[in-house]
């Protein structure tokens, strides 16, 4: 009698281990979706810092070259920003060499390529996956401006989008876009 004592006191029985590893893999399957759905965000949310950073970035550069526009301090006859439909040229003169424009940031050209999605400068990339980059010119009245001596102000506006497409996001073939604007009044311009 002794024997059937002892058998039915340690261990578990096939039916508990079963539940037990039941319950387990429930459990486990949660918590992996869970940390699914979480890496899928945070994916997301990387891409859209990316693409906020990314057009304030170039909007930023370009803002700060715009505002040094004209400056000549030992003279010179360049306008400052000369009118292109194309491509936004901007002239100063920071090594002050009688106005002779021929350094690299001393004669600054943007132009937006749309083959790659790209603002270059003087031919370099300088913001990616930007869907739109346009720009007008304006008098000192805020009036748009074809002629390159009344040029007073510069209207920007950088359009970007994520570089993977958002699968929970529905609009625009899952891409975000973010828009960003600007209006700058170089102080070197005579106004």
């Amino acid at each position: 009698m002794k024997c059937s004592e002892n058998r039915n006191t340690g261990g578990f029985t096939l039916i508990e281990l079963l539940v037990s590893i039941g319950i387990g893999m429930v459990v486990l399957a949660a918590v992996t979706t869970t940390f699914m759905s979480q890496t899928r965000f945070y994916s997301a949310q990387e891409q859209v810092n990316e693409m906020g950073q990314n057009a304030r970035g170039a909007l930023d550069i370009i803002t700060r070259e715009l505002k040094m526009a004209g400056y000549k301090p030992n003279g010179g006859s360049f306008s400052g920003i000369t009118y292109d439909t194309t491509q936004l040229r901007i002239q100063t003169d920071i090594s002050g060499n009688d106005g002779a424009t021929t350094g690299t940031n001393e004669n600054i050209i943007y132009s937006y390529n749309s083959t790659n999605k790209q603002i270059l400068r003087n031919g370099q990339p300088l913001a990616d996956n930007i869907t739109a980059f346009t720009f007008s010119y304006l008098d000192s009245a805020g009036a748009a401006t074809t002629t390159t001596a009344n040029i007073r102000q510069v209207s920007i506006s950088i359009t970007a989008q994520t570089a993977k497409p958002d699968p929970n996001y529905t609009a625009n073939g899952g891409y975000r876009a973010y828009t960003v604007t600007a209006t700058v009044t170089p102080t070197n311009l005579a106004l």
